[in-house]
């Protein structure tokens, strides 16, 4: 076995505890993808396979169609969803989709999450988008993915009467963006029930943005 597929197999599976941990989803619902460094292809969770069931070698590897390549399961059936968003997508490393209640909820209502917190400004770079809603199956979710994120700042789509697709330059990335897209969906809830959430100055997102995506964290001594 291609050792960087082996490797990506035992990230991703892992991964998938993530969602657990966080609530992000429920009974077998939810995926999380990753492409392999290098070659046309990514690894993603099989269709209806239990977390508590999974391991590095359940998830399964499929070519840049979707198709079958590696694997004793039948893949997620938003395959080739994720496959679309890798083809139209070369930056992108990971995809992660999950049907988390914050978030859902406001996919289910058609509305995009407005900016009115700093970390939506830091992560999303401002509001969270909607994209069209798509029937399961094809890669119409995906090309709704891709045309909703395209020019947007935003790792996150909350797909419209559907639930939450993420994206990121790993896999990783994209688990942790879906873990914020909940986090600020429950919190601008939240505010809502309050009031009137106050909005961010455009400008000042763009500094916010700026600053978290470039400055925070630790860097790699030159």
């Amino acid at each position: 076995m291609n050792p960087r597929v082996r490797e990506l197999q035992e990230t991703v599976c892992a991964l998938h505890a993530e969602l657990v941990r966080y609530d992000l989803v429920a009974w077998t619902a939810g995926n999380v993808s990753g492409r392999v460094p290098g070659e046309d292809l990514f690894v993603i969770k099989p269709s209806g396979v239990s977390y508590d069931d999974l391991t590095p070698e359940a998830i399964v590897v499929c070519d840049l169609d979707g198709n079958l390549v590696e694997g004793d399961y039948a893949p997620s059936s938003d395959t080739a969803a994720h496959a679309y968003v890798y083809r139209a997508m070369p930056h992108v490393g990971g995809v992660v989709h999950t049907h988390s209640t914050y978030a859902s909820a406001w996919a289910a209502r058609g509305e995009a999450i407005p900016c009115v917190l700093t970390a939506m400004a830091d992560e999303f770079g401002g509001e969270i988008p909607v994209g069209p809603f798509a029937l399961i199956g094809g890669d119409d979710i995906g090309k709704g993915v891709v045309a909703t994120l395209e020019g947007h700042r935003s790792p996150a789509v909350l797909m419209q009467n559907h639930g939450v697709f993420t994206i990121g330059a790993s896999a990783k990335a994209a688990v942790k963006a879906a873990v914020m897209c909940e986090d600020v969906a429950r919190t601008v809830h939240v505010s809502r029930q309050l009031g009137t959430p106050l909005p961010i100055a455009q400008a000042d997102i763009d500094s916010l943005y700026d600053r978290y995506q470039n400055v925070y964290g630790q860097r790699s001594p030159r």
